[in-house]
């Protein structure tokens, strides 16, 4: 019995300060959001900088200084314009708000007509029950002042991405001194840097494949002549960060707002289809093609991270949900008393060394 009683202390302390910690994170979510964004920002630049330095030739002949202005000047540029394209999507969403009522109560008696209800609503009596429910012109300048309220947290996230880039110079010398054994020191620094190759490597690549995404959910709402074309480019690109739900969530959302912006049937099918296809060949052709399994994290352990993720701070949480869950086992792979749990986080059981 007393053999046990030290572990039974360790599993009691450990689930007390996850609680806490879960405690304190969804308390401060809205300080530390941003910061964690930043950090994101900043893992994009440096895998940037790591696939540049890959390309045939060129690569291994670019200065490191100029691959890192190169990449953050591409990163800032991508954030101007996402700034660019929110304000864009506020003002057709205000500008229209009216018409978007009355293509979304059309859109309604359509389905009611399709499905053969019998007794099909006539247009003043669904207006009523609808109105009753959900004012779309209201919902509409809600989610417009959330989109306003977007670009402000995009400049402070790059304002604290920059000052982090600046402060990446001095990392390794304050690793140094951390410790004053050495071989701690670098036990800690190879632990930070297998985070920047691993991590940075991940949301590059995942950032690409969301561009691509992004751009095609564009291109075939603006061929088809449907609204909202860059608000659906946008939200598919970045729920492309979402593992599983957001394959799903990339069809729903565009069709949703196709919907609602006036689609005719023939046309919301043909989105649907085409929008389903470019997630199955990005799912299943591409992601594993680039980036083959370079996490080794187990399934159910992202579904339980993208879970955990939401819980605490929402859909912005759960674009985080994969990366913090590759920086945990990374951490516990290193040491001998948390290796246990990196073996469980891990795929197939198998760990990288780091070097």
């Amino acid at each position: 019995m007393t053999e046990h009683k030290p572990l039974l202390q360790t599993l009691v302390h450990a689930i007390a300060l996850a609680v806490l910690a879960g405690w304190v994170l969804y308390l401060s979510r809205d300080v530390l959001l941003p910061v964690a964004y930043a950090a994101l920002l900043v893992y994009v630049v440096l895998g940037m900088t790591r696939q540049m330095a890959r390309i045939p030739r060129l690569g291994p002949r670019l200065p490191a200084a100029l691959r890192y202005a190169v990449s953050a000047s591409v990163i800032l540029a991508a954030v101007w314009g996402l700034a660019l394209l929110v304000l864009a999507s506020v003002t057709e969403i205000t500008d229209n708000a009216a018409r978007y009522d009355v293509a979304t109560l059309a859109a309604i008696q359509r389905v009611a007509a399709w499905l053969g209800i019998e007794t099909e609503p006539s247009w003043p009596q669904l207006r009523q029950m609808v109105l009753e429910r959900v004012s779309v012109p209201r919902l509409l300048g809600s989610t417009a002042g959330t989109m306003l309220g977007l670009v402000g947290t995009l400049v402070l996230v790059v304002l604290y991405a920059v000052f982090l880039l600046l402060e990446k110079r001095a990392i390794d010398r304050k690793i140094d001194r951390l410790s004053n054994d050495p071989a701690r020191a670098s036990r800690l620094r190879t632990v930070v840097h297998a985070i920047n190759d691993r991590v940075g490597n991940y949301l590059a690549l995942k950032t690409m494949l969301g561009v691509g995404l992004g751009l095609v959910t564009w291109g075939a709402m603006a061929w088809m002549g449907l609204g909202f074309a860059g608000l659906g480019g946008l939200l598919v690109g970045l729920l492309n960060y979402i593992p599983y739900v957001g394959s799903v969530l990339g069809v729903a959302v565009p069709g949703l707002l196709a919907l609602v912006g006036g689609a005719d049937a023939s046309s919301l099918l043909w989105l649907c289809v085409g929008l389903s296809v470019a997630q199955f060949l990005n799912g299943h052709v591409l992601d594993p093609l680039l980036m083959g399994n370079s996490l080794n994290l187990s399934p159910f352990v992202i579904l339980f991270s993208l879970a955990a993720w939401s819980a605490l701070w929402g859909i912005p949480g759960a674009l985080l949900a994969v990366p913090f869950a590759a920086i945990l086992m990374i951490v516990f792979q290193e040491f001998e008393g948390t290796r246990p749990l990196a073996v469980l986080l891990s795929r197939d059981g198998r760990l990288d060394e780091m070097r």
